[in-house]
């Protein structure tokens, strides 16, 4: 006779947890509790339940427990390092502020494609409104700040093929973020006294404030610096195993007496970074600005006359010589003093030009360097912050050659910001930064204070203050009375003969690139110069066509012909930076328009996903039967006519 079913163990007969079992388990040891309330599977919203079921359970997960401590570690791993191991923390307190903080970061990132779809330029103006909002909200929780780091961080390291759009503003928030947190200590670097600004500190605070989302520290370039100098160590002490360089532990500071011993430690530097490791000055592609960034002069082992002094400089005194920075012009070089410490003698001292291998030179053999005759000022050495103005000048003028994209204007705008932060009362620079500003929409009112504070340093600007004042005024006007996007719709008369939609990868017939569609236009839209330039009357139906704007894998934008694209036969992601402000998803075959581009195009997407069933799911819209062999595109009207 089967024995009659009595219920579970630890579930009664329907299904609640019988008292004798949670009897049992809130009497096990608050150790034991805390172990098993910290399994894997557990997660804060269930310790939120455990804790409400009575006060035994309830004091086991209090804030400063291991419970909500594993919690916190669970959930946001990367903010690890800021908890030192040995203090105690209220956890569940700390896990509040971190998921308050995160969801009004969400918000703030949510709410800026809406708003600022149409007018990227002006972004960075809106980033400062909206942060200065969200950030007074932020700051009245008391979170610190790499919380709001921590989750713009978790927005892009999210699936790679999705959120696209969330990750585009993330980043260029992320992007802010950090720059201005860069210049707010190169600001404290600059306050301090001379002696204790080093050239390699202020060159690693260049360097990351032109590169703000690269994981780049004072740490990890002194890391390098040390193994650097570890390996002319190592050279030295074949030539000299009791050399006082030697004995010098990492971070002594020390200066060598002895002149011979000096030349031991200069020719061993040569030695190694110029024969050993091949270093040398980028002869080629001078003007790239990688050359100025000290973490990429350590990696690729080239650089510019500073960038490399710099390096050769801060190994130099590590090893006891200490070696001064000499702004000569169109080559910076080091110098070496012969004679008696601080002499004023230009002829005392050797120059080393560390573009050219660190060739050793006489005071009038440097004129050769530059072809023509200098004066006794230019040899004399200067500070490390005049160092900083002259490689923040390098970098200005390699942003005003570039050609007018958004790497150029970005790199001119950061450095513009870093030359101001080192010598704010330029009158030259925030006269071109004004120009700037005003020149891509951005920020109008910043662009008014600038002008404002010129005014004030030099009254005799006023001509072109005045007239930057009368216009920025007009444009702030006019931007109180936006004008509506324009709606595109394929179902209108005008727009039959536009036959490809936004969101498809496409190939460039003639120049072979790979590419997504992000806009069209029925006809050619350019002025009549674009058009002559580009030779658009050399197509076979001209200007009179339509003319689709794609982005290009190779990080343009480009405005091509209908004629000369065609879906593309194997279709993958295109890697261009502008991708998440179009669309919002990478789907194998297509990319998927946000919600700003399908209200400028509300009908493309479906004719979008019409067009990759019919390319690559080989089924035939009407019959739902895969399409005959003899079927082609133009049956489609996938091609040109």
């Amino acid at each position: 006779m089967a024995t009659p079913y009595t219920g579970d163990p630890v579930l009664g007969t329907n299904g609640v947890i019988s008292e004798s079992f949670a009897k049992q388990f809130t009497d096990l040891p608050a150790e034991l509790l805390e172990h098993i309330l910290c399994f894997p599977v557990l997660n804060h919203i269930d310790i939120c339940n455990v804790s409400c079921t009575c006060k035994r359970l309830h004091d086991v997960c209090h804030g400063r427990g291991k419970v909500w401590a594993h919690q916190y570690k669970l959930r946001w791993p990367r903010l690890q390092r800021f908890y030192q191991q040995n203090e105690s923390y209220d956890w569940l307190k700390e896990f509040k502020t971190r998921h308050m903080v995160g969801q009004q970061i969400r918000r703030t990132v949510e709410s800026i494609s809406k708003r600022f779809f149409t007018e990227v330029l002006r972004l960075d103006r809106y980033i400062y409104m909206v942060l200065g909002d969200s950030f007074a909200e932020i700051e009245s929780l008391g979170a610190p700040e790499h919380f709001c780091e921590d989750e713009l961080l978790g927005i892009l390291n999210s699936d790679k093929r999705k959120c696209l759009t969330l990750k585009y503003y993330a980043k260029k928030i992320l992007y802010f973020l950090r720059q201005q947190n860069i210049l707010r200590n190169l600001r404290g670097f600059l306050e301090r006294p001379p002696e204790q600004q080093s050239a390699l500190e202020g060159a690693v605070l260049v360097d990351r404030c032109c590169n703000p989302l690269a994981d780049i520290t004072l740490e990890s370039i002194s890391a390098q610096i040390e193994e650097l100098t570890d390996k002319v160590k190592k050279y030295l002490r074949v030539k000299n195993a009791t050399h006082p360089s030697l004995r010098a532990s990492q971070g002594d500071c020390f200066v060598l007496e002895n002149l011979e011993f000096e030349r031991q430690v200069i020719c061993a530097l040569n030695a190694v970074l110029y024969d050993q490791l091949q270093y040398k000055g980028n002869e080629r592609d001078y003007y790239n600005p990688l050359n100025s960034y000290i973490h990429q002069v350590l990696l690729r082992r080239t650089g510019i006359p500073i960038s490399l002094s710099v390096l050769y400089m801060t190994l130099a005194r590590k090893l006891g010589v200490p070696l001064e920075p000499v702004n000569f012009p169109n080559h910076f070089l080091l110098r070496w003093c012969q004679n008696q410490r601080r002499s004023e003698d230009i002829y005392d001292y050797v120059y080393i030009d560390t573009f050219g291998k660190g060739k050793q030179l006489a005071a009038k053999e440097c004129e050769n360097l530059i072809r023509h005759q200098v004066g006794a000022d230019y040899y004399s050495a200067i500070s490390t912050s005049e160092l900083l103005l002259r490689m923040v000048g390098n970098l200005l003028n390699i942003g005003k050659r570039g050609e007018g994209n958004e790497k150029s204007y970005q790199l001119l705008r950061d450095s513009l910001d870093l030359y101001l932060t080192i010598n704010p009362d330029n009158v030259q620079y925030l006269l071109l930064q004004a120009r700037l500003y005003f020149h891509l929409g951005i920020w109008p009112e910043k662009v008014l204070d600038i002008l404002q504070h010129i005014q004030a340093l030099d009254p005799s600007q006023h001509g072109a203050v005045g007239y930057l004042v009368q216009h920025t005024l007009e444009h702030i006007q006019h931007k109180r009375h936006p004008v509506e996007p324009e709606v595109k719709r394929r179902s209108v008369p005008e727009h039959r003969d536009v036959l490809y939609s936004v969101g498809l990868i496409m190939k460039h017939k003639r120049s072979g690139y790979n590419c997504v569609i992000y806009g069209w236009d029925p006809k050619c839209t350019m002025s009549q110069e674009w058009i002559n330039t580009m030779r658009v009357h050399q197509l076979s139906k001209g200007a009179d066509q339509p003319f689709y704007n794609v982005l290009v894998q190779d990080g343009t934008c480009r405005y091509a012909a209908q004629e000369n694209l065609e879906p593309h036969s194997a279709p993958l992601e295109i890697a261009h930076p502008e991708v998440g402000r179009y669309f919002t998803e990478f789907s194998d075959t297509h990319y998927i328009a946000n919600e700003e581009l399908q209200a400028h195009y509300p009908e493309d997407m479906c004719k979008t996903h019409r067009t990759v069933e019919e390319l690559y799911h080989g089924l035939n819209p009407n019959s739902g039967q895969p399409p005959e062999p003899t079927a082609n595109f133009q049956d489609h009207d996938l091609l040109d006519p």
